[in-house]
């Protein structure tokens, strides 16, 4: 029963408290793990239901069209300037994706016979982060997720990493839209004009070698992110960037498209961590991609990580080694190096290393009282009073993983009083729901402090906000 809880909760998504309990389980929790390889469903009909990330980016392009189309007064008040007005009826129509998305998002969680995979996905969604702080990025971050993540979580890192550095939520997020060679075609003629230098962008590139890939203070240096930079100038966006890029490009594809443009790429062969890259057009930032993706600082990189959110927040190095190394004979298949985790013992250890990030707290307490038709817009409050909003980490580094960043007295405080109201809506008998969630995980003090708080609603906030729940 023992490793039982822990599969449901340290490599899950925390046990559903109702009649399916962790009968799903069986007596084989790894095999249990790895039976969801094939079970996942990469495109639930949860996900049917949202716009597609063609009607968003047609949504937004024309809001944007709208706004640049209206002359403004440069005033300071919305009656004053039409283009306040328009604008902060574009944020509106991008804030109600968000909060949609969102929604779809916990009900998945909640409802999911896959919860490995799940967690999976939200793991690699917070390491390719990016925020919905800007207008042209709020309703796409979320499709960031279902449409570069979901699909490749069982796939090869390479094949993810190209998903999703070609996502329009991460070329807008980190405005690899508007980065122009400077001797491109276009970047000549801008020059020409000696209104002012084109501009090369390097947000992408260096997050991707130092957040995506190999790591902060892996051995590249200031010239290998420019010359990456120099190799992804094209790769853009249609329909929604902003200046001399956006007006040649305009039309060329519809608006959301993933778009290579030769004529903002900055021509010539490129250097790049000591290796040679040839002038190919696109496929030169795509061969970079690729061996960045095999290269063995990328696979301490990853390895470190998912050690760190499975297992503990200083990741014992020997799971750190072994996932490593399955991750290079591999080439960076994941279903292998997910299987390496399931089958290291250290993931097994029955201490309880982990606390829960609220995004994980609040899945794990839906599942346990049946809360699987929770409004959007309850969900999204939620996430943001326990701080931390759903795909708004305010940095591409995405949120901590670490019990220093989530267990302070503030943050605690937070969860009880959660944990109070949704406590007040549910009917269960805590004293039952506990042994059902963690078996003989529970200890005898939250046992007795549950069987005093008596049958209501005090008796669920206090399990909730128990120390087998708070943690994994």
């Amino acid at each position: 029963m023992a490793e039982t809880s822990i599969a449901l909760n340290r490599f899950g998504l925390g046990a559903q408290g109702g009649a399916r309990g962790n009968d799903r389980v069986g007596g084989d929790p790894r095999r249990w793990l790895k039976a969801q390889f094939s079970n996942y469903q990469p495109q639930p009909a949860m996900l049917a239901a949202l716009p597609t990330r063609g009607e968003i980016a047609a949504q937004l392009a024309d809001n944007l069209q709208a706004v640049r189309a209206v002359a403004g007064k440069n005033a300071a008040s919305e009656a004053a300037d039409p283009r306040k007005a328009m604008r902060k009826e574009a944020r509106q129509d991008a804030r109600a994706q968000h909060v949609a998305q969102v929604g779809a998002r916990m009900r998945m969680a909640v409802a999911s016979d896959t919860p490995f995979i799940e967690r999976l996905v939200h793991f690699w969604a917070n390491h390719f982060a990016v925020s919905a702080d800007k207008l042209t990025t709020v309703g796409f971050a979320g499709m960031l997720e279902f449409e570069a993540i979901r699909p490749h979580v069982l796939g090869r890192f390479a094949d993810m990493l190209i998903a999703v550095e070609q996502h329009p939520a991460m070329l807008l997020y980190l405005d690899q839209a508007q980065s122009i060679g400077p001797d491109s075609p276009l970047g000549s003629r801008v020059a020409a004009r000696g209104i002012r230098k084109a501009g090369l962008n390097e947000n992408l590139a260096r997050e991707i070698l130092e957040l995506h890939t190999l790591g902060v203070r892996t051995g590249y240096t200031q010239a290998d992110v420019t010359e990456f930079a120099r190799a992804m100038t094209g790769w853009t966006v249609a329909g929604i960037g902003r200046g001399p890029a956006a007006r040649l490009l305009a039309g060329t594809a519809a608006p959301g498209a993933f778009l290579f443009a030769p004529q903002i790429h900055e021509p010539g062969d490129r250097n790049i961590l000591g290796r040679g890259y040839p002038a190919a057009g696109e496929a030169q930032a795509r061969a970079v991609l690729a061996d960045l993706a095999v290269h063995p600082a990328t696979a301490q990189h990853i390895a470190t990580k998912l050690a760190r959110h499975f297992v503990a927040d200083d990741p014992p190095p020997t799971l750190v080694a072994k996932l490593k190394a399955v991750f290079l004979e591999s080439g960076g298949d994941l279903p292998s190096v997910y299987a390496a985790l399931i089958d290291a013992p250290e993931a097994w250890a029955p201490a309880q290393s982990k606390f829960k990030t609220p995004w994980e707290w609040s899945v794990s307490t839906f599942r346990a009282l049946g809360l699987e038709d929770t409004p959007d817009q309850a969900v999204t409050g939620m996430m943001a009073e326990l701080g931390q909003p759903v795909w708004r980490p305010g940095s591409p580094a995405g949120f901590d993983d670490v019990a220093v960043r989530w267990a302070g007295p503030d943050a605690l405080m937070k969860r009880v009083e959660v944990a109070q109201r949704l406590a007040a809506r549910v009917n269960v008998d805590a004293r039952a729901l506990g042994p059902r969630l963690f078996g003989e995980r529970l200890s005898a003090d939250t046992q007795t402090a549950i069987a005093r708080a008596g049958e209501g609603a005090e008796a669920t906030a206090l399990l909730l906000v128990s120390p087998e729940f708070m943690r994994r």
